[in-house]
Order: C-alpha cells, then structure tokens, then sequence
C-alpha cells in the first residue's frame, strides 16, 4: 500500500485516465467522466481516487517537457483532478502550443499525487529530493516538485535559487524574508 492509502492499481489507473481524457479531446469527443474510463478497462474506481487530492500531470514528448500543470491543494477528486490538469497541461499550459493528434502518440504522461503542504521553519527542514518546495516572498509564489531537483542535478541551494527566479524574484530572494512549504509526491508514470 502506497502512502495515504493509494494502491498500485488505483495509481496505476491514473495515467490511463489521463490518455483516455487526452484521446479523447485530440478526437473532438467530450471529455470522459472518470468512471466511464474505469468500468472500459474493468476496473471500479476506488474511494480513494474520490478524495481531494493535489495532483500535477506532467508530459513529456521525445525526452523533453511538453507541458506540466497541476493543483498543490486538493480541491477535486483525484480522478477529476487528474482528468481537467491532463488536458490543461496539454492545450494550456501557456509555454506550449496546444498537443495536436500527431504528438499523442509520442506523449508521455507522469501523474504526481501530492501529500498535503505543511508549513517548514528554515531551510533546513527541506530534504532534496524527498520535499517538493513551494516559495513564497513578496505576494509571489513559485514551486518544484520533488523529482525537479532530481532530474536536475540540483541540491538544496541551486533549487531553491532556480524557485526563486521562477517566483520572478532574485537569485538570492529565497535566503532572507521567504516561506516556505513541503510536500512528497507518488509519481506514477505511464507503462510503455
């Protein structure tokens, strides 16, 4: 059992959830409800991916971001939420153009189930790459998920200067007068 009761198999149904939803959309056809997607693949949707939960899709294509979008706090179900962030990260997230029909194919989806934000005292309370990290200074906000920093190389210093130029701030912003939350992630990515 996964962390905050999730199984391998509702996990595992997530990126599923999200190809159908985007199939679906490249197609014209209305967006799936996720039962309907569940009961197509013989499987009932557990209680557990009816609970709010914070979630980010993230899609790769060819090695490389195609787009990433996602909820820190839980508002939606999880399998609503996975649903509406997979086509937002596909036809919104406004660093790309909107995924068309012929790229689906090549599209990898990684879904990443939040634990809830808790608030830390310092930085020292950050563990790189087990936390995902939100900074907040001066009315703007900026976050990584924990596999960013992973991916990158990056150690705590280098992460959080890279947060702080994505908040729109200094390089330098994040060590004095910022907050900062923690948060891990169930990443799940699709089977090839």
């Amino acid at each position: 059992m996964t962390p905050d009761h999730l199984t391998e198999e509702a996990l595992a149904f997530l990126p599923k959830l999200a190809r159908a939803t985007l199939d679906a959309a490249v197609r014209g056809l209305p967006r799936p409800e996720p039962e309907e997607i569940a009961a197509v693949l013989g499987f009932s949707l557990p209680n557990s991916l009816q609970e709010p939960r914070g979630v980010f899709v993230t899609l790769t294509r060819n090695g490389r971001l195609r787009g990433c979008i996602g909820v820190i706090e839980a508002g939606a179900p999880l399998s609503i939420a996975v649903r509406d962030n997979a086509l937002a990260a596909a036809f919104r997230d406004p660093r790309f153009d909107p995924l068309t029909a012929d790229e689906l194919a090549d599209t990898r989806i990684e879904i990443s189930v939040l634990t809830p934000m808790r608030p830390v005292r310092n930085t020292d309370d950050i563990v790189i790459p087990r936390h995902g990290v939100l900074l907040s200074k001066a009315g703007r906000r900026a976050v990584f998920l924990p596999q960013v920093a992973e991916e990158q190389g990056w150690d705590l210093d280098t992460t959080l200067t890279h947060l702080a130029l994505k908040a729109g701030l200094a390089a330098d912003d994040w060590r004095e007068g910022a907050a900062f939350s923690v948060f891990e992630a169930e990443v799940v990515q699709e089977s090839p």
